[in-house]
């Protein structure tokens, strides 16, 4: 606590200082561009990520990055995402999964949920995830299986986000973009999927990696 209380003193002496102008412009409204949509995780830091200021994501962050199909589970999660569409008008959804994620580790080990009841009712949000990966992943083991579980978690969670009625009619009017991103923790690169190429490919280096 000591540290997160140092660092306060800090954003309010120095930081604010310096963007005073912008904090001022922003007691009166808010204009986010992107509803960012990612995990829990200490160490994803969305707007470290993507270098953007106060004011530019609209941020929802739970376990394992996941958006309950609409009427599933009417919440803080859906209430921000229709916020965020209808009344905020973001441009862009990014739905950002990341490397070692322990949400996705325990769709794939459930005996390790065993004590946590809260968790593992939150994980059938992902069961599309995972009956994917039963069904089409097959061939894989060990951290491949685990890397392709974080991926098609991703694509289904964009899945999930279409059958909300804010966003499917953003969709049809053609002003609203979806994107799947995957985090890796290690590297600091991301990597985007391409529908064009039906795969996720790294773009800043226009390489792909394999679904």
């Amino acid at each position: 606590m000591e540290k997160v209380l140092s660092g306060l003193v800090t954003f309010q002496k120095e930081v604010f200082a310096k963007k005073k102008k912008l904090f001022g412009t922003l007691t009166k409204q808010q204009k986010p561009t992107v509803l960012f949509i990612t995990c829990s995780d200490s160490r994803i830091d969305p707007s470290l990520l993507t270098q953007t200021d106060p004011g530019d994501l609209f941020i929802i962050r739970n376990a394992g990055n996941l958006v309950p199909t609409y009427g599933a589970a009417i919440g803080g999660c859906t209430a921000t995402i229709e916020y965020g569409v209808s009344v905020l008008q973001v441009k862009d959804i990014i739905v950002c999964g990341h490397t070692d994620c322990g949400a996705m580790t325990g769709l794939l080990h459930p005996e390790k949920l065993q004590a946590l009841a809260a968790v593992k009712a939150w994980l059938q949000h992902a069961e599309t995830t995972m009956r994917m990966v039963k069904d089409h992943c097959t061939h894989l083991k060990g951290d491949e299986l685990f890397a392709a579980t974080i991926r098609e978690n991703v694509l289904v969670q964009l899945d999930h986000l279409r059958t909300h009625p804010a966003v499917a009619t953003r969709l049809r009017r053609g002003d609203l973009r979806l994107h799947g991103w995957v985090y890796s923790i290690g590297t600091g690169e991301v990597w985007a999927y391409d529908e064009k190429e039906k795969d996720f490919v790294n773009p800043t280096k226009k390489s792909r990696k394999r679904r």
